[in-house]
Parts: structure tokens; C-alpha cells; sequence
């Protein structure tokens, strides 16, 4: 196999934190008063159980309102650091590790703008080093989590024996646009709140396994597919899914998977363990379908769609963290993280144990 810089940076450990009360499906409908057959077969059909959100108030006749965009992204400052202090505190225990052993802080968030970056807030927060190395990456969506762990993977490479975290913090329900269309009963349905963070750190004897390589593909045919754009007439933010993009993914998903082994010597049946970015029913459906999966090599990533809904960047290191919790992972083991977003973008990664 051919050696790249991240070969030595391994994943050390891994936490998941979420924020506000369960919500199931049908109790949203309720508090949304939707009663429009067709958005609500958008909401009970999406494999979908509960979600943690953080809703506002009901009004005296218990029905949500609109909150102000001011109030969006003072919530979404909130929950982030409060969501993603508790994983990153919980992935440093799981590693071993304390917060003084911290040199590398990369935040990644898509569902709120915040200057100073959520990693400076963070390190205020929780009296982490002031000195250490820090990177936020904002915006780029669902697939950031690898796009971060790319990049952090390169920096521990670069500083041996150094601990770095990626950290993925995402508040949806401070994204969330209340207006009975078809537009954003698909994104209301889907995401929840949730952050992950993941260890890094090139160190042989560390255990978790090793990041070998990284392969991305941007399909600009689609690049409007997934938007997260000012929408005039809610005087918000707001977030578009294409009804297509399942399909965008699936069609896309070999190609990249393919260019991902390429080198390697090794076939897709050759993976152990595939841990999917849990978008939706229909995109995991298309994934499966396009790369020859079985319903049991993506089972965490149908685990944590059904327990928490779309948790967006930090998705597939839920489904990492279930998996070590099975305990099944054998040394020499391959394993694929992918993950889809805005773009539209494939990220995929090759691990070993």
C-alpha cells in the first residue's frame, strides 16, 4: 500500500454529546400543528424514532412560533458550547487524556455563525491551554467531519506524539424554519442536535485505528442540490434539499469509494466496517444499494438515524462510537467512514485497525 502523511495519525478516542429533550416524530407534528397529509408522511416515513432538539416555547395556544434570527444564532452559540465541551471532555477520558494534554482544537460547525470561532469559546469555557493550536471549520456542511479529520490528520502527523481533537457541533433546531412548505417540512423531519468529537494523535502505540487515506469528490452538477442561503420572505437562514439528492449520492458514491481503494490493493469486500453518514432513509438506501452493502454493514449508521435523526457534521463518529462499543473491530481490520453534504460533496476515508 502506498504511505501518505496521515498513515501514522490514529483515531485515539471518541465521545458524542447531544442537547434539549427527545422529540418523536409525531410529538413535533403536534407541537407544529402540521396537518397536511403530505408533509406529515414526510415526518412519520423517514425511519426516524426521536430526535434531541431545543425548541421554543409554545405560545398560550401551544403552538410553536418563528423564532428571530438574533435569537437562531444566540441559541445555537449556547448549545454548541455546551454540547461540544461535554464530547470533547468525554473523548479526552475515552483517550486517556486531560484537557492540559490538548495542543490542537479544530471545531466544525454549519448550523450558526459565531466570531470569535467556537474553538477560542471553548478554550475560554472549559480553561483550556490559551496557547494551544486551534482551526474552526464553518459552512461546509454535513461531510466537514472528514474534511476535518483530513486536515487535523496532516497536523498530528506534522507534530508526533502531539493530541489533537476535531470537534463537530452542530445545533440544528437553531436552523430550523417553522412555515408549513414542503421545503422545510423535509428539513424539520431530518435533523436533530448533536456534537462528536474524535482524538487524533501519531503515535505508534496509541490504540484506534490507523488513518490511512482520504479521498473527496465535488460534484458541481449538483452544487445548488444542498444550500444553507438567506430566504427573503422567512427574514432567515434556511436550508434546501433537492428531492434528488439521494439519488446525486448514490449514482456518485462507487466512483469515489472506488478512487478511495484505488492503490490500496484492496476491493470493497474487502471492508470490514462501513460507517456511513446517516442522511436520511433514501440516501443510506442509494448508498447501499450503489455499493453493494448489506442492511448489516450499515447498521449503526440506521441506528443512530432512527435514535437521533440527522446530527449533520458529527454523524458518522456516532456511528464510530457504537461500533467500538461492540467491540467487534479485529487488528488488521479495514474500514470506509463516508460522509455527503453541500456541494455536492463525497468525503470518504480508509481506516485500519
Amino acid at each position: 500500500m502506498t504511505a501518505c502523511l496521515s498513515e501514522i495519525s490514529r483515531m485515539a478516542g471518541v465521545a458524542t454529546a447531544v442537547s434539549g429533550e427527545p422529540v418523536t416524530q409525531p410529538e413535533l407534528l403536534d407541537l407544529m400543528r402540521i396537518e397536511d397529509p403530505r408533509v406529515r408522511s414526510v415526518f412519520l416515513n423517514s425511519a426516524i424514532e426521536r430526535r434531541h432538539l431545543t425548541l421554543p416555547e409554545p405560545d398560550a395556544s401551544g403552538r410553536l412560533e418563528p423564532e428571530p434570527q438574533g435569537d437562531l444564532l444566540a441559541k445555537h452559540k449556547r448549545i454548541a458550547v455546551e454540547m461540544g465541551g461535554a464530547a470533547l471532555q468525554g473523548c479526552l477520558k475515552r483517550a486517556g487524556a486531560s484537557l492540559s494534554d490538548l495542543r490542537h482544537l479544530c471545531c466544525v460547525t454549519s448550523t450558526g455563525f459565531l466570531t470569535p470561532g467556537l474553538s477560542a469559546l471553548l478554550i475560554r469555557q472549559l480553561g483550556i491551554d490559551p496557547h494551544c493550536s486551534r482551526s474552526d471549520i464553518v459552512g461546509m456542511g454535513c461531510n466537514a467531519g472528514l474534511n476535518a479529520l483530513n486536515v487535523v490528520a496532516g497536523w498530528t502527523a506534522a507534530h508526533p506524539g502531539e493530541l489533537a481533537v476535531v470537534l463537530c457541533a452542530e445545533a440544528c433546531s437553531a436552523a430550523y424554519t417553522f412555515d408549513g412548505s414542503m421545503r422545510t417540512a423535509v428539513v424539520n423531519s431530518l435533523f436533530g442536535d448533536g456534537a462528536a468529537a474524535v482524538a487524533l494523535v501519531a503515535d505508534g502505540e496509541a490504540p484506534g485505528p490507523r488513518l490511512l487515506k482520504f479521498a473527496s469528490l465535488l460534484v458541481t452538477d449538483a452544487i445548488d442540490a444542498m444550500r444553507y442561503d438567506w430566504d427573503r420572505d422567512q427574514g432567515r437562514f434556511s436550508f434546501f434539499l433537492d428531492p434528488e439528492i439521494p439519488y446525486v449520492v448514490g449514482a456518485h458514491a462507487e466512483v469515489v469509494v472506488d478512487r478511495l481503494l484505488t492503490g490500496t490493493g484492496l476491493r470493497r469486500n474487502d471492508i470490514a466496517h462501513w460507517l456511513v453518514h446517516s442522511g436520511g432513509k433514501k440516501v443510506i438506501d442509494a448508498t447501499v444499494v450503489n455499493l453493494g452493502l448489506s442492511r448489516h454493514d450499515v447498521r449503526h449508521t440506521i441506528g443512530v438515524l432512527h435514535d437521533y435523526g440527522n446530527v449533520s457534521s458529527g454523524s458518522f463518529l456516532f456511528s464510530y462510537e457504537r461500533l467500538l462499543d461492540e467491540d467487534v473491530c479485529q487488528p488488521g481490520e479495514y474500514g470506509v467512514l463516508m460522509t455527503m453534504g453541500p456541494g455536492s460533496t463525497i468525503e470518504t476515508a480508509l481506516v485500519q485497525w
